[in-house]
């Protein structure tokens, strides 16, 4: 079976099997629906459907909302089945609690049974998905943004900086308008005119998409990074198997993914 590949955002959830140049094969929003019942009157309750955000500026706040929610994206979306469930890369937001990391290790491990998992960060994977393993990733997310150096495949934690603000805050009429507003006219020069206000010793270029990417995939590039990843760790065994979860339990995922 394929691997699987898994960027829950705040807004948007994207998953997929290991292809690269290809979209995401879900792309879905990241809520779910409950029902609330409230007590009974002449013996039928009333209920109350209400909407729930299992992930909140890019971390996982609510389990059960996001347990749920990639059942649906494996089981039905995927078409994994019960029993036969394969392995799974997901994207990590930057700088993620060591807790966090564990408890997503153990779900997937206890309660989907999977046969392998690996996580690596959103900031490695988008410029892996342009070809490159350094440099200064900027990611403008629906609750936040993230500025993250990175040196030869590792983020530089100490240097980085999250905002507390995204395209929610950015653009109310449109979630989406302050991402776009980077691949438009004008933002390159916008750019180099700021880059210029850096020390001389400090020459900023930015990074475009290679020729060979499709531009659908340039707002999915953590996705697609982690897809090229996902290609490489698996096949060579670099990923947590179920025998290493099982031997060492859930902080096995902070040895092995990074």
């Amino acid at each position: 079976m394929e691997a699987a590949v898994v960027d829950a955002g705040s807004k948007l959830l994207k998953a997929g099997p290991t292809i690269p140049d290809q979209s995401p094969s879900i792309i879905i929003p990241t809520q779910m629906k409950r029902v609330l019942e409230e007590g009974s009157v002449n013996e039928s309750s009333l209920s109350e459907d209400i909407t729930v955000d299992p992930v909140v500026r890019g971390y996982i706040r609510d389990w059960d909302a996001m347990e749920d929610l990639l059942h649906h994206v494996l089981y039905t979306g995927l078409g994994w089945e019960i029993g036969n469930e394969g392995q799974i890369l997901f994207t990590d937001p930057l700088s993620i609690p060591k807790a966090a990391r564990e408890q997503l290790v153990q779900l997937m491990f206890e309660t989907f049974n999977i046969s392998g998992f690996y996580a690596s960060e959103q900031a490695v994977l988008s410029l892996y998905a342009v070809g490159r393993i350094s440099g200064c990733t900027a990611d403008i997310g629906h609750g936040k943004i993230d500025i993250a150096p990175v040196i030869e495949g590792a983020v530089h934690h100490i240097a980085s900086r999250r905002f507390e603000i995204g395209a929610q805050e950015l653009g109310k009429s449109n979630p989406f308008s302050a991402t776009y507003s980077l691949f438009c006219a004008g933002f390159e020069e916008g750019f180099q005119k700021e880059a210029g206000l850096c020390s001389s010793a400090i020459r900023p270029a930015l990074v475009k998409p290679p020729e060979y990417m499709p531009e659908n995939l340039t707002m999915y590039s953590a996705w697609v990074g982690g897809a090229i990843l996902a290609k490489v760790v698996f096949p060579q065994n670099q990923h947590v198997t179920k025998a290493d979860y099982d031997e060492n339990g859930p902080s096995v995922v902070h040895r092995k993914c990074f």
